[in-house]
């Protein structure tokens, strides 16, 4: 008889949070116009998850934004997941980044010129990622349906689900 696959451990990364994990997990999270951005280390064996929901931290923030507040905003999500990294001896050039979402999933006047909170949330993320000395290598960004990603931390495979 064949042996069953044992299941990774399974962690939902809520909007605004971060998760980091050390050991094979999947890390999963639902998108709308937030960002997923699925770090991985295949050396090192570490991965992680944010899911951010604001593209910039703001300039006039209030003394001691908790952390896990400051993690709502995409470039201080990466930029804190980046130090983190860093910490763990990882090189900019071998982490694998993934990028999703930014999605317009309520309705949006084709008269409007501004761009759309989803838009700038991927166009934040390209920009910090891109200071930062990270690579994207597969990404999926925009359009008007709502998205669901699970990330193998094991295999750094991403799977995307529409929800439309």
């Amino acid at each position: 008889m064949p042996e069953l696959e044992e299941s990774l451990p399974e962690v939902y990364v809520q909007p605004g949070e971060s998760h980091l994990v050390k050991k094979p997990a999947t890390l999963r999270t639902l998108l709308g116009s937030c960002v997923g951005i699925a770090f991985w280390v295949p050396r090192l064996g570490v991965a992680a998850l944010c899911h951010p929901m604001l593209p910039r931290f703001p300039h006039r923030s209030p003394d001691g934004m908790p952390l896990s507040k400051s993690r709502r905003y995409v470039d201080f999500a990466i930029r804190d997941l980046a130090r983190q990294f860093d910490n763990l001896g990882a090189k900019r050039g071998e982490v694998q980044v993934k990028l999703f979402g930014g999605c317009d999933v309520l309705p949006v006047s084709k008269k409007s010129h501004k761009p759309t909170v989803g838009k700038l949330n991927y166009e934040t993320a390209l920009k910090v990622l891109e200071s930062e000395g990270f690579r994207v290598s597969a990404y999926c960004l925009g359009g008007d349906c709502g998205i669901t990603i699970e990330f193998n931390t094991e295999t750094g495979e991403v799977l995307l689900k529409r929800l439309c």
